[in-house]
């Protein structure tokens, strides 16, 4: 059985001691304790607090090894026993995402924003390191460009009441917009190369 590093009844059976009283948080928040009473409840008589059957035989359960700074909510005063390797946070997308979780809240519309910005980084990221590789991205035939023109893409669009026609016309913009500014800065970039090589 692993302890806890803190004195936090954390991810165990015990429930946390509330920050403010009943009394405080009723005055503070209208219609909170709503269910404190047992007869209010709709699972009574049903429900029993009965940790022993969960079938867990630990009160704290064993912590998974952390190999490297995992991020955490700020909400959280340690790390989750258990959390995901799959991906470790990397380059630019990585510092970002750090950031999200040292500075937001996940209540915070700012913490998901810069998350969200984060993966887009990431994906160009693949992409840069795509060109390094020997099968570098095609964004002709990976982008689904061509589905448009040989799977009926506009015509199953057409007079069927579909939501994604909003959209329709920003996605060229989308997907195709980032692909054509970076060809861009390449042929300006080659070119300026070249006229220094010539000067």
């Amino acid at each position: 059985m692993t302890e806890p590093t803190t004195d936090l009844p954390t991810y165990t059976a015990r429930k946390p001691p509330n920050a403010e009283t009943s009394e405080q948080l009723r005055a503070r928040i209208p219609g909170w304790g709503a269910d404190l009473d047992p007869a209010d409840r709709p699972a009574v008589p049903r429900e029993r607090f009965d940790p022993g059957t969960s079938g867990a035989h630990w009160e704290f359960p064993e912590r998974q090894p952390e190999k490297w700074p995992r991020e955490r909510s700020i909400e959280h005063a340690i790390l989750t026993p258990v959390f995901g390797t799959s991906c470790p946070p990397k380059g630019l997308s990585g510092a970002i995402r750090k950031f999200s979780y040292r500075r937001y809240s996940e209540g915070r519309a700012a913490h998901w924003l810069l998350l969200v910005a984060a993966d887009r980084v990431d994906a160009w990221e693949s992409h840069l390191r795509s060109f390094a590789s020997p099968r570098p991205d095609n964004p002709i035939t990976q982008t689904g460009v061509l589905a448009e023109f040989t799977r009926h893409g506009i015509a199953s669009r057409r007079g069927r009441r579909r939501a994604d026609v909003v959209h329709q016309g920003l996605d060229p913009l989308i997907v195709a917009g980032p692909w054509l500014v970076a060809a861009g800065a390449v042929v300006v970039g080659t070119r300026a190369l070249l006229r220094r090589a010539r000067g």
